[in-house]
């Protein structure tokens, strides 16, 4: 007998791909055309080629903010994996205080990215907040406004503590999922507890740690409203990463080529970092 194929699947999907098609196809569509030409005003376009990917490429002003963009993104990457690692270690597997642990863990995350830039503005701010305040009545020369080092320490603190949630959560989910005849096996064996989570825990965790991975990566590289809200780039230009550069040229100077230019090279390297990424952790997988 002959397969009816029902075709009517495609009417639940198709406000999705048109959603899709708005939201993102569109507007990169609109990007790459401003890319390679060049206005003048009233809405008069010349080509330009690749005059404004060779002025990116070439520019002090992008290698700085990419220099930058990279040792934030590395450096949060370094604390927020092992860290949220070690939380979900800790947290307990039964009992009442599991809901506890998960909910106090979640609770960074529901906080909207403008509060949190906001919050820990406040927070740091040497003369009236409570962390700057304190450091400075122990000793402390701590002024993240006109510093470049306690900008950057505030900075990294304020993304560790918002963001090292998702990674425990996602560890978590990994230790819960193991079974409980590995445990009992390992136990039988006398391995030690450095034995159990390097042969046991760590490799039933890596799948859900190379998601945590990529998230924080894509994440942390496309980060803007809270660095932008608690130091504005500053001082100076110490902060400024990527995406507050792009955001300054595209409406502060209204540079709209070199700043598509640079969104589309901005776009190519955290696609080939996060494809560097997913083929280390993926390596012998199979």
């Amino acid at each position: 007998m002959r397969k009816t194929v029902n075709q009517k699947a495609w009417f639940f999907i198709l406000p999705v791909l048109v959603l899709v098609a708005f939201n993102a196809i569109l507007p990169l569509m609109t990007v790459v055309n401003y890319s390679v030409q060049e206005t003048f005003g009233n809405n008069e376009f010349f080509w330009a080629g690749l005059i404004w990917f060779e002025q990116v490429i070439s520019s002090p002003r992008f290698h700085d903010s990419l220099i930058r963009q990279l040792i934030f993104t590395f450096s949060i990457l370094a604390i927020e994996i092992p860290l949220g690692v070690i939380i979900a270690l800790a947290m307990p597997r039964k009992g009442m205080w599991v809901s506890v642990c998960l909910v106090l863990m979640a609770l960074p995350l529901l906080i909207p990215w403008n509060v949190v830039g906001a919050m820990w503005n406040i927070f740091a701010l040497p003369d009236i907040g409570l962390m700057g305040y304190t450091l400075n009545a122990i000793g402390f020369d701590f002024n993240f406004t006109r510093q470049i080092e306690d900008a950057w320490f505030t900075l990294l603190l304020m993304d560790v503590w918002h963001w090292t949630s998702l990674v425990v959560l996602l560890a978590y989910a990994g230790l819960v999922s193991i079974p409980d005849a590995y445990y009992q096996a390992a136990r039988i064996d006398g391995a030690s507890s450095w034995a159990i989570f390097r042969y046991i825990q760590l490799p039933k965790m890596k799948r859900v740690l190379t998601i945590a991975v990529l998230l924080r990566f894509m994440d942390s590289f496309n980060i803007y409203t809270e660095p932008f809200v608690l130091t504005g780039g500053g001082p100076g230009n110490s902060t400024t990463l990527l995406s507050i550069d792009l955001v300054k040229i595209a409406l502060g100077q209204f540079d709209l080529g070199p700043a598509a230019a640079m969104s589309l090279i901005y776009f190519l390297i955290i696609l080939l970092l996060s494809w560097v990424f997913y083929t280390l952790m993926m390596r012998n997988e199979e």
